[in-house]
C-alpha cells in the first residue's frame, strides 16, 4: 500500500491512477470476435481480393511532400513513383500509409479506401510516436532511468490517445533493443544493457500503446522493433552488422522482444543489420523459427524503411525481384515504403516462383489485425474531439512528473543540491540552455506542443532573481543527419573562431558576476537517434573548453546535461560539485529541471546504463562473464593499464536528496527444489530529513554449471515511497523465471541445480549478500 502522507506524492499518485483509469477505456471496439469469427471474416475477404489487392495489403506506401531539392538531396534514398497516393489506395494498392501526421490528409485517404476501392479495406497510418505526440514526454532511455513502468505505461497510453486524435492508428514502437555501446545513437530509444529491465519497460509500452487489447478506443497498435540484435552493431554504427551467438541472442536480446509479445504486441519490425551474415530482413531463422515457433508470434511484421530493397545493397540479393521474393518467403508481410512488394510479387506468382497461398498466407495477419483494431466498423478518427485531447492540461502535468522521475543526480558533493530560491542571480549558461527543440530530444514531431527550456524554467522558478543567459559554446555534427535531411531541417550556421571566443568571454563574465551557476552542456537533438553514431564520447564542439573556463571563475556549478548516450564527464565528476542527467526531458523539461535543481522535487532515476570513463571501454555492461583473473583477484590482468576497469557510474546509481539504507536481508530457505521458488526479503530505511523513492534492486549469480554465468543479473526491482524515518520491507520471489537461462549445451531453456549468490540494494554494486542452493531432481 503506498502512504500518501506526502502532499507532493499524494498529487503524483492520483495523477498517475488517474491515467490509469481514464486510459483503460470502453470495451475494444473490434475485439469481441472470437478467433473464429475473426478468421471467418479474413477468409471471406481473401475469397473476394485479387492478386493484385492482396499484394497492395503487403505494401506500404509513403507520403512524404517532398520538394525538388529535397527530393535532390535525398537522391535514390525513396523511390521514384509516378502514381499518386490516393490513385494507390483507390486501386487497393496499399495495406498502409506512413509519414503524414496531417489529420485532413489522413480522413482523405481512409475516405478514398472506404468509399472508392472496390474492396473497402480500411488503411493503417503508420507513424513513429516513439516518446510522445503533441505532448512529448522524455525518450525512452530516460524513461528507463524512471524504473517505473506504471509511468511509462501512462505515457504512451497518453501518446497514443493523441496520435489517434488525428487518425494515427499504428506507431513504431516501442523499441527494445539492448544496447551496450554507447557509441550507437539509438540507445537513446531503448532502455538501455538490461534485459530485464528492457523487458517489464516493454510490457508497459506495449499495455500504452495499445490498452488491454487491439482496438481499445483511443489507442494504436504497437511494433516492437528492430528484430533483432541491432542493439549490437560493430563499431556502434548504425545499420552495421553483429555476430552474436546463439545463446546471447535468446538470453540478452531477445527477453524485451518475448515480453512485448506475451503482452499481446500486433506487430513487429524487421532490423537493416546483417546477423551473422544474413540480413534481418530475409533472415529465416529470425522471423520464421525464432519470432513465430519459439516466441508464437501470430501478428504481422513490417520491414523498416526500404529494408526489403535494400537487400540487393547488402549484396545478398541479386536484383528487386530477388528482394521480394527472400523477403517475403523470410517472413516479412508488409514492405514498408520501398514498393519492391508492389512492383514484383505479381510477376513472381505468375512465373510460378511463388504461389498465391504463400500471398494470402502473408496478407492473412494483416487483415486480423485490421478486424482486431475495429478499423472496418470505425476506419475514422472524430475530429469534433481532436483539440479537447491534443491540449488536455493532465497531459502537460504528467509530462514534468515523468521528467523529474527520469533524471539522475549523479553528483552531489556537501550536499550541493538543491539550489536556495534566495538567490539573487543566476547564470544559465551553455548552447542548449535556451533550445526548445534540443530539450525534446530526437523523434520530435512537428506539430509538438511548445517546449519548456531550462532557462525558461529557472526563470520561472525564479521570479524575483536576474537570471541571464549566454550560450558559450557551440556544437554541429559533422556530416548532416538523414532524418533532417527527409523533413527538410537546414543545419545552423557555425559560429566563427570569433564569434566563439567572444561567445566565451561573455560565458566566462556572466558566470563571475551572478551568485551560481547552471551550465547546461551535452548534445543536439539529431546527436542521438538513427544515424546518429559518434566515434568519440566527449562533449561535441567547444563545450569542455567552457566547462572548464566556467569552473575557473571560482562561482559555484552544477552542470546539467541534455543528451541521449553517456558522454565522458570524468574531468567534471572531479571538478564540478553537483550534476544532473536530464537526459532529454521533453516539453515539460525546463520546469522539471528547476523542480529538481530548487528542490520541489526530489531525484529519482537510476541509470539503465552503465557509464563508462572513456570511449575505450565500450561497450561497458555490467552483466558480464568472470576471466580466470577477475577484479577480485590480487593478480587482476584483465583491465586496461590506463584506467580502471570499472564504470564512472555503475548500472542501477543514482543519488537522492534524502539517503536510504538496507539491512537484515533474508531467505524464506536456503534450498529449493527445481521448479520451486523462495521469498527474499529486506529492510529500506530513509535515514534522511525529506521524503523520497528508492529502487530496490535484486540481483542473482550463478556460480557453476554448464557454462559460465554472468557476475551479476538483475532479476528485480521495487519503487519503494519512504518518509523521513520509515522503514518498510521489500520482498521479491526468486524461481524458476529468474533461475533459467538459454543453455549452448543442451539447446534449450534450463534451471540448474548449482549454488547461487543474491544481493539487493540501491544499484548493481549493492553488497549485502546471501546465497542459496537449487537442489538436485
Amino acid at each position: 500500500m503506498i502512504n500518501t502522507r506526502s502532499n507532493t506524492h499524494r498529487a503524483i499518485v492520483v495523477l498517475l491512477l488517474t491515467f490509469a483509469l481514464s486510459s483503460s477505456g470502453t470495451p475494444a471496439q473490434g475485439s469481441s470476435a472470437s478467433g473464429e469469427q475473426v478468421n471467418a471474416r479474413v477468409k471471406a475477404l481473401l475469397s473476394r481480393m485479387s492478386l493484385q489487392e492482396k499484394i497492395g495489403q503487403l505494401s506500404q506506401v509513403g507520403a512524404l511532400d517532398l520538394k525538388p531539392d529535397q527530393r535532390k538531396e535525398l537522391g535514390d534514398l525513396l523511390p521514384e513513383d509516378s502514381v499518386s497516393i490516393e490513385d494507390h489506395v483507390r486501386r487497393g494498392e496499399a495495406g498502409s500509409i506512413l509519414w503524414t501526421t496531417d489529420p485532413v490528409f489522413i480522413s482523405t485517404l481512409q475516405h478514398v479506401a472506404i468509399e472508392e476501392s472496390r474492396m473497402k479495406i480500411p488503411l493503417l497510418f503508420g507513424f513513429d510516436v516513439i516518446h510522445g505526440f503533441r505532448t512529448i514526454f522524455p525518450v525512452p532511455l530516460a524513461m528507463a532511468a524512471s524504473w517505473d513502468p506504471d509511468l511509462v505505461e501512462n505515457a504512451q497510453a497518453v501518446a497514443a490517445q493523441e496520435a489517434s486524435a488525428v487518425g494515427i492508428n499504428w506507431t513504431f514502437g516501442p523499441m527494445v533493443d539492448i544496447a551496450r555501446d554507447a557509441r550507437w545513437g539509438r540507445i537513446v530509444e531503448g532502455a538501455g544493457e538490461d534485459p530485464f529491465l528492457g523487458a517489464a519497460l516493454a510490457r508497459a509500452q506495449v499495455r500504452g500503446f495499445q490498452g488491454q487489447q487491439l482496438g481499445t478506443p483511443g489507442r494504436v497498435v504497437g511494433s516492437v522493433k528492430h528484430f533483432a540484435g541491432y542493439g549490437a552493431a560493430q563499431g556502434g554504427r548504425d545499420y552495421d552488422g553483429a555476430y552474436i551467438p546463439e545463446e546471447q541472442l535468446r538470453n540478452v536480446y531477445l527477453p524485451p522482444f518475448k515480453a512485448a509479445i506475451d503482452a499481446g504486441v500486433g506487430t513487429v519490425m524487421s532490423a537493416y543489420l546483417d546477423l551473422n551474415d544474413v540480413p534481418a530482413s530475409g533472415n529465416r531463422f529470425l522471423l520464421r523459427d525464432l519470432l513465430r515457433r519459439d516466441l508464437g508470434f501470430t501478428g504481422f511484421v513490417v520491414s523498416d524503411a526500404m529494408a526489403v530493397r535494400d537487400l540487393q545493397t547488402h549484396g545478398f540479393a541479386r536484383d528487386p525481384q530477388d528482394a521480394a521474393f527472400r523477403s517475403l518467403t523470410a517472413g516479412v508481410n508488409m514492405d514498408m515504403a520501398s514498393l519492391t512488394y508492389l512492383r514484383n510479387l505479381e510477376s513472381l506468382v505468375q512465373s510460378g516462383k511463388l504461389s498465391v497461398t504463400r500471398i494470402d498466407d502473408a496478407v492473412r495477419p494483416i487483415l486480423e489485425v485490421k478486424i482486431r483494431m475495429g478499423l472496418f466498423e470505425h476506419p475514422y478518427a472524430d475530429s469534433s474531439a481532436a483539440e479537447s485531447i491534443l491540449t488536455d492540461p493532465e497531459h502537460l502535468k504528467l509530462a514534468r512528473v515523468a521528467a523529474q522521475r527520469t533524471m539522475v543526480l549523479l553528483r552531489n558533493e556537501d550536499s550541493f543540491l538543491p539550489l536556495k530560491k534566495a538567490l539573487a542571480s543566476v547564470a544559465v549558461i551553455g548552447p542548449l540552455a535556451d533550445s526548445e527543440k534540443e530539450i525534446q530530444g530526437s523523434w520530435g514531431v512537428e506539430k509538438a506542443a511548445k517546449a519548456v527550456s531550462v532557462l525558461e524554467g529557472v526563470r520561472a522558478k525564479l521570479p524575483s532573481a536576474r537570471v541571464e543567459s549566454v550560450k558559450g559554446a557551440d556544437l554541429q555534427r559533422k556530416y548532416p543527419s538523414l532524418v533532417d535531411k527527409v523533413f527538410g531541417i537546414n543545419p545552423a550556421v557555425p559560429l566563427s573562431e570569433d564569434q566563439l571566443k567572444n561567445e566565451l568571454d561573455k560565458a566566462v563574465e556572466a558566470a563571475r558576476r551572478t551568485d551560481t551557476v547552471v551550465l547546461v552542456l551535452g548534445e543536439l537533438a539529431n546527436m542521438s537517434g538513427e544515424t546518429a553514431s559518434r566515434a568519440s564520447l566527449d562533449l561535441p564542439g567547444n563545450q569542455q573548453h567552457l566547462l572548464e573556463a566556467v569552473v575557473a571563475t571560482g562561482k559555484p556549478v552544477v552542470l546539467v546535461l541534455l543528451n541521449g548516450r553517456p558522454l565522458n564527464i570524468s574531468w567534471a565528476t572531479e571538478h564540478v560539485p553537483a550534476i544532473l542527467e536530464a537526459w532529454y526531458p521533453g516539453t515539460e523539461g525546463g520546469n522539471a529541471i528547476a523542480d529538481i535543481l530548487f528542490g520541489d522535487a526530489n531525484p529519482e532515476g537510476k541509470l539503465p546504463v552503465s557509464w563508462p570513463r572513456t570511449v575505450g571501454q565500450v561497450p561497458i555492461y555490467y552483466a558480464h562473464n568472470l576471466t580466470h583473473q577477475p577484479e577480485n583477484d590480487k593478480n587482476f590482468t584483465s583491465r586496461y593499464l590506463d584506467v580502471p576497469t570499472s564504470p564512472l557510474y555503475p548500472f542501477g546509481y543514482g543519488l537522492s536528496y534524502t539517503q536510504f539504507a538496507f539491512s537484515n536481508l533474508q531467505l524464506s530457505g536456503a534450498t529449493l527444489a527445481p521448479g520451486g521458488s523462495l521469498q527474499v526479503s529486506i529492510d529500506v530505511e530513509n535515514a534522511g530529513g525529506r521524503s523520497g523513492n528508492e529502487v530496490v534492486q535484486l540481483y542473482l549469480h550463478q556460480r557453476a554449471g554448464s557454462v559460465s554465468r554472468p557476475v551479476r543479473e538483475l532479476k528485480g526491482f521495487q519503487r519503494t515511497f519512504l518518509h523521513p524515518g520509515e522503514k518498510k520491507t521489500v520482498r521479491f520471489t526468486v524461481g524458476k523465471d529468474e533461475l533459467s537461462f538459454w543453455s549452448p549445451e543442451s539447446k534449450a531453456w534450463v534451471e540448474e541445480s548449482e549454488e547461487f549468490d543474491v544481493w539487493v540494494g540501491g544499484d548493481s554494486t549493492a553488497s549485502l549478500h546471501a546465497s542459496f542452493r537449487v537442489a538436485s531432481e
